[in-house]
């Protein structure tokens, strides 16, 4: 009787060690969100597509979350396919990645155990690069997103291709391309980041205020570019200003309209006024500081800052200020400003910023 209660029990035990062995562990919990959900931090002008993804072209635009899990992902695509991110994983540093033209998931992390963990994905380029649509994060083995806060403070920097960060991420002896760009260590993100405020930049490298680098006015410049989510010109994508009321506009624009030449003065500070006297109304809570830029240099930057000072006398308003540049004219390189002078453009402006609003 023991001997068979003996074997029954090592069957009994043969067979259970041997379903233990065969049975599938269950897969991973894996949690979904889109874009648009509100556990994920956006910051920058975007549109929301009917699937509740995100398409954005300005630079700069940042997403962030803060979750608790072992690997998140990211679906992303690029018309163009020559669009680059940042991504930064609790504070360190930044990996920069390549966003095809087909829909691809984009691996942010990957640990072994489930932990805490903050993620940033910042916009490097600018919007002739491509238009580049976030569709979804995907979250293995978590618990759950949380939005991270965004500072109370507001900027609006309105630029040219010095706003976009052309050229920082430059390479010795390379060919130009568009990993070069780099907004997120640009003069307007770090001016941003120095007075701890959000920011947005509309920008548009070669654009100026009435006309482009090579002359040509029948192409979107600021007042148009203003107008809009994503900076193509796609009347779908018509910005609602109501969305972002910033307390600061910064307007960094006009090293383009000088390239060819100094413009005629009625026509351009007419442009001008125009511009103000919109963003005053679009913006009935903010200040608007003027600037010439950092490229511009002797007669051209003279005549620049005497259409500035023009412009503000004509439109009369409180509101509206004029702010200096110190000229840094990038290297042998490229004529963009450096990393390192973006860096002090920031330390430039930064402080008389502050004082103007009094932060």
């Amino acid at each position: 009787m023991m001997k068979t209660f003996s074997t029954f029990t090592l069957l009994a035990t043969t067979m259970l060690g041997l379903t233990a062995c065969t049975t599938t562990p269950p897969p991973p919990q894996t949690i979904h969100l889109t874009a648009s959900d509100s556990m994920i931090s956006r910051m920058g002008r975007t549109h929301t597509n009917d699937d509740k993804s995100q398409t954005f072209g300005f630079p700069g635009v940042t997403f962030a979350t803060e979750v608790e899990g072992k690997k998140l992902t990211a679906q992303l695509q690029s018309s163009g396919g020559n669009s680059w991110v940042d991504v930064i994983v609790d504070g360190g540093p930044p990996k920069a990645v390549k966003i095809e033209q087909q829909l691809t998931d984009i691996e942010l992390f990957n640990f072994p155990d489930v932990a805490k963990h903050r993620v940033e994905i910042v916009h490097r380029s600018e919007n002739w690069h491509g238009a580049v649509t976030l569709k979804q994060f995907s979250l293995t083995s978590g618990g759950f997103f949380v939005a991270p806060k965004l500072p109370k403070r507001k900027l609006l920097i309105l630029g040219d291709s010095v706003t976009c960060g052309e050229a920082i991420d430059r390479v010795a002896g390379e060919q130009k391309n568009t990993r070069w760009w780099n907004s997120r260590e640009s003069y307007g993100m770090l001016t941003a980041r120095a007075l701890n405020a959000q920011v947005n930049l509309v920008c548009w490298g070669g654009r100026g205020l009435i006309r482009s680098w090579n002359g040509k006015t029948d192409e979107a410049n600021l007042p148009d570019f203003y107008e809009y989510a994503v900076g193509d010109n796609n009347p779908a994508m018509k910005w609602d200003h109501n969305q972002y009321q910033p307390d600061l506009i910064v307007s960094a624009i006009g090293t383009n309209d000088f390239s060819s030449g100094i413009p005629d003065r009625e026509t351009y500070v007419t442009a001008y006024v125009k511009l103000l006297n919109k963003l005053l109304a679009n913006h009935p809570q903010a200040h608007i500081a003027l600037t010439e830029g950092a490229i511009l240099n002797g007669e051209k930057k003279a005549a620049l800052i005497d259409y500035i000072r023009e412009a503000i006398s004509r439109v009369n308003d409180s509101r509206v200020h004029q702010v200096t540049s110190n000229h840094y004219p990038g290297d042998a390189q490229d004529a963009h400003p450096t990393k390192e002078q973006h860096a002090a453009m920031a330390k430039d402006l930064s402080p008389q910023l502050k004082a103007l609003m009094d932060w």
